[in-house]
């Protein structure tokens, strides 16, 4: 493994090859690199599965652990445009008295390597369906964190590269793989609260001010010209870099995109609708209470309307609320007969005004090691949480912001997943990308 010093000391000799600085931020030539598609040596069941952890200060941890304790697999490398963050992440591994992973800031050194199978991303959500397509485009598997896009057009185009490469790409819902979860869908499978035709998803979660701060150089050790990747350049600033990131709509997606995606994708999963989107949206709400530099909604209501009538209401309250059938983080069903409370130890039920079927469980979500197996199988059909249905998932999130964004309710074509005879919100289903930055056009 190369030293820290060593590596600073490499890049900034680097520089010189036509780097720009970006509020004081060194950045390389290699960080302009382009990916390129190499053949990755499948191995047998038997066989250690390696993978590289792309993203470790916030969920990445997880992935750290998880990686390392699964059966027979391990973290080789582990890639970040924060170079302090190494000798922590580091340690995570060596702790596990597992060898020492590599570490890069380029992700492209990854994708280039031969001896990583898969690759896991805990980048921020700008990030994540382009270094997924380069991933797979690399001959890599993918494990990336919800949700799977940064816009809907994009989500798209991962979907289809997985299928071109016919990678496994699995993505970060982890109910999907939670036991829990598939006997709730059983339940309102089998009619327990009657015909469904109302479902709800509940982010409660307390989210106080970021402040205001300045611009300033960002720290040594920050690449933060690769940290940018697609987005536009713009200055150093605390409150756009590490998780705050989330409450900008450059990098993130409030918190109906953030925890909230969790929420969605078991609200379209158990009502039937995780196959095609809605085709009409609507979401207003507002940053109340204090002024910061925060630009998402800290509390949002979003209605969609399916092809059938059925509606699916989704709420954000980041500011002090009373919870509902004791939820502040879940979701309800709503059918001819009763109501659904699902949370992730269980569910209850009302049926007919009185306590119907509960269920009360610690089993959890098993999906890295459902990743790690379908890694060796092939089989990429038995995926818990299949890049398609994030897709789907991700994509409702997105419709909510597009519509909260402009200020109206919106008409959607789930078919041509476009927004029809309306050039505002159509060009909303993208964004401009940085060159070299790019998502392809075509898989």
């Amino acid at each position: 493994m190369k030293s820290s010093m060593n590596r600073r000391s490499f890049l900034k000799k680097s520089a010189a090859l036509g780097a720009i600085a970006v509020a004081g931020c060194a950045t390389t030539g290699q960080e302009k690199r382009l990916p390129v598609t190499v053949t990755t040596p499948r191995r047998g069941p038997n066989e250690e599965l390696r993978i590289a952890c792309i993203g470790f200060n916030g969920r990445g941890k997880a992935h750290l652990q998880a990686h390392s304790k699964g059966p027979n697999t391990r973290v080789v490398t582990i890639c970040d445009i924060d170079e302090r963050l190494f000798d922590g992440a580091i340690k995570m591994v060596t702790d596990q008295n597992l060898p020492a992973p590599k570490t890069e800031v380029d992700m492209h050194r990854v994708f280039e390597d031969k001896d990583v199978d898969a690759v896991s991303f805990a980048t921020p959500n700008f990030w994540h369906s382009l270094g997924a397509i380069w991933a797979c485009q690399a001959g890599k598997d993918v494990y990336v964190e919800k949700p799977c896009s940064h816009n809907i057009s994009e989500g798209r185009k991962l979907v289809e590269t997985a299928a071109k490469y016919k990678r496994a790409v699995q993505v970060g819902t982890q109910n999907r793989a939670n036991p829990i979860f598939h006997q709730a869908f059983k339940a309102l499978q089998e009619g327990v609260i009657g015909e469904v035709y109302m479902s709800r998803a509940l982010c409660y979660k307390g989210r106080g001010s970021i402040g205001i701060k300045e611009d300033e150089p960002c720290p040594a050790g920050v690449h933060y010209d690769l940290w940018l990747g697609p987005a536009p350049v713009r200055p150093f600033n605390p409150n756009r870099f590490h998780y705050e990131w989330h409450w900008n709509w450059e990098y993130g997606n409030g918190d109906i995109g953030n925890q909230g995606v969790h929420q969605m994708d078991v609200a379209v999963w158990l009502f039937g609708k995780d196959k095609t989107l809605p085709i009409r949206v609507s979401s207003m709400g507002g940053r109340y209470t204090y002024k910061d530099q925060g630009e998402t909604p800290n509390t949002q209501v979003a209605t969609f309307q399916y092809e059938d009538g059925k509606m699916l209401v989704f709420e954000v309250r980041g500011r002090s609320t009373n919870d509902e059938m004791g939820i502040h983080v879940g979701n309800l069903f709503y059918g001819s007969k009763g109501y659904m409370a699902l949370r992730t130890n269980g569910y209850e039920t009302v049926v007919d005004g009185k306590p119907g079927p509960s269920l009360k469980s610690k089993e959890q979500s098993t999906i890295f090691k459902n990743f790690h197996d379908v890694c060796r199988s092939r089989k990429i059909e038995d995926l818990a949480a299949p890049v398609e249905v994030g897709h789907y998932s991700a994509a409702c999130c997105h419709l909510a912001n597009i519509s909260y964004r402009l200020g109206r309710t919106l008409e959607f074509d789930p078919k041509t997943e476009k927004f029809p005879s309306d050039a505002g919100a159509n060009n909303m289903l993208t964004r401009n990308y940085r060159s070299p930055f790019v998502v392809p056009e075509t898989a």
